[in-house]
């Protein structure tokens, strides 16, 4: 039961009852109402700002996955650009140098995909994330066009090889001594710390460090134009000229396996690796040179190393670090 109310009455001196109006009733009521539809709002505001729905919780995750996916993809990207660029670089400076073509421009090899006219109904399609589907679909546009460039060089060449059949067994194209699980290489070309001088200064080959003894192989056919043992520099040395403007030296030998006017091919034993004259530890110091130039002997070695492998000479040629003689 409602509780009755009372109130004292100065005049007659007695409790009366209070009287409630429907007035005052529906006033109460709508305060109650008012009240409860208020904290109603509060309380849904509050679990909206800091709790999702289970379809806004589905689309969150949904995104998060999207985005995993969507890196992994460009770091994939990524990778593809990094390769195709070392044989963009290995196309011009070896393959097509040793060819006499001239280096493909690089306006043609960056390849241009067309405007915005191209990704026009992706664009018209008002998406979400207009923008990061537009990058990683120019990106791989872009790759696919590089690479079909990339191609069609590599057929231009093989025509050119066809008539060069004499030359290309000529050019220096293989490592010079056994190194399948890619750890002989010690040292690079270009600036190294000299082992005795401790200066930096040119380095115009590539150390290969192996046991005392181990075969050291003519890695093109030539002809062997110098044998020589000095106590400092080179110490035992071999020079082969391959022709078409191309020589090899062979250096810190222990022993040689050829002599001066002898014909060698590629892959012939001319000599084993020793420790002499200005060496620190056997190895083989291997130079290549073209026109009276050094070059990168790296660059050379594509005919016994895949593509893979290739890539981990170059990081491995490019540390700058201490030759061994």
């Amino acid at each position: 039961m409602a509780r009755i109310k009372y109130y004292y009455d100065t005049e007659t001196c007695r409790y009366e009852r209070v009287k409630v109006s429907k007035w005052d009733i529906f006033l109460n009521l709508l305060g109650f109402l008012s009240v409860s539809l208020i904290l109603a709002i509060g309380i849904i505001f509050i679990f909206n700002a800091y709790f999702d729905s289970p379809k806004e919780a589905h689309l969150k995750k949904e995104n998060k996955e999207l985005q995993f996916y969507y890196d992994m993809m460009e770091k994939e990207v990524k990778n593809v650009q990094k390769v195709l660029s070392s044989l963009q670089e290995r196309d011009d400076e070896v393959y097509r140098s040793i060819m006499g073509a001239e280096p493909i421009p690089s306006s043609i090899r960056q390849a241009g995909v067309g405007g915005t006219e191209r990704y026009k109904n992706i664009i018209e399609s008002d998406l979400e994330r207009e923008k990061l589907i537009l990058d990683m679909i120019s990106d791989v546009d872009k790759v696919k066009k590089q690479m079909y460039i990339q191609t069609k060089s590599y057929d231009e060449i093989l025509e050119m090889a066809k008539n060069k059949e004499k030359m290309l067994a000529s050019i220096p194209a293989i490592q010079p001594i056994q190194n399948k699980e890619l750890k002989r290489l010690a040292s690079g070309f270009g600036m190294r710390m000299h082992p005795i001088l401790k200066v930096v200064r040119p380095h115009e080959g590539c150390d290969f460090s192996a046991p005392r003894g181990t075969p050291i192989y003519a890695t093109g056919d030539g002809e062997v134009v110098r044998v020589q043992s000095t106590f400092g520099g080179f110490g035992k040395l071999i020079v082969v000229d391959h022709g078409y403007g191309f020589i090899t030296k062979y250096a810190h030998m222990s022993s040689f396996n050829v002599k001066k006017g002898d014909k060698v091919k590629r892959g012939d034993c001319i000599g084993f690796v020793g420790s002499t004259g200005t060496s620190t530890a056997p190895h083989l110091h291997y130079e290549i040179h073209k026109d009276g130039k050094p070059i990168n002997p790296v660059h050379y070695f594509y005919q016994d190393v895949t593509d893979g492998e290739y890539e981990k000479l170059l990081e491995l040629a490019a540390v700058e670090n201490q030759s061994l003689g």
